[in-house]
Order: C-alpha cells, then structure tokens, then sequence
C-alpha cells in the first residue's frame, strides 16, 4: 500500500464483503477481538473465514464486526456471539476451521458448541479446566 487511494479502494472492497448493515436488535452481532494480541494470534484469517462463510451460505440477521481489545490475551483468537434475548458466547483459541464450524453449528443451527467456548462460572486460575487449548 503506497498511497491514500490504494488504502481507501481497500476499504471500500472489504466493507462490501462484510455486508455492512445497519444494526438491528434482532439479527446476532459476531464481534472478533482485532487488537494486536488478536491478531498476532490469527484473529484475521479467523474474521475473513467468518465474513465469508456468513456471506456465501447466506445467513440471515447476523452481522460480523471487529472490536478492540477483548482482555484474555492468552485466549485469543477470540469470538464472541451476541444473540438477541442471550447471554453473550466466547470462543477461545479460534482459528478459521473452528470459525466454519461456528458458522454451521451456532449460527445456522442453533447449537452452541461447548468444547470451544469460555465458560462464565470458571474462577480465573481454572479456566484451563474449561477450555479445550488443542489446534483442532
């Protein structure tokens, strides 16, 4: 990338792929940790994957964003799912299989997938009791 032109045409490329809509309390907000812990982790093949899939299997009222910093370093890539009526998901440990099967199984099919998720009544020294660490 050599000038302003050539960042703005990206830009402008990548916002028509990620379908960007306005917000809507009834569609699923799919929001990747992009801060730079995220992304030396493999955050941004982990939110094309997502981008993708959501946009070639066509998958109605979800809308994948990016966020800041998220706070579990040593979890990312992080994933979260936002679901109208829901507590919030996190995924840990995310890379762009398991980001296709997030898009199969939660989003399309409703089912969450408990082996990758992060769960909420895990005290801090015990999540590795709760999270599944392998590259799968």
């Amino acid at each position: 990338m050599k000038s302003l032109e050539e960042l703005k045409a990206i830009r402008e490329k990548m916002q028509g792929q990620v379908g960007v809509r306005s917000a809507d309390a009834t569609d699923t907000r799919v929001v990747v940790g992009m801060a730079t812990c995220g992304i030396a982790s493999g955050a941004r093949p982990v939110l094309n994957t997502l981008v993708n899939e959501v946009n070639e299997k066509k998958v109605e009222n979800v809308t994948v964003t990016q966020t800041g910093c998220i706070g579990l370093c040593q979890y990312e890539p992080i994933v979260e799912v936002f679901e109208p009526g829901q507590e919030k998901i996190t995924y840990v440990k995310v890379n762009p299989e398991k980001a296709k099967e997030i898009v199969e199984k939660h989003l399309i099919k409703g089912q969450r997938i408990e082996e990758y998720m992060l769960k909420k009544d895990a005290d801090a020294k015990n999540y590795a009791d709760f999270v599944k660490f392998d590259d799968k």
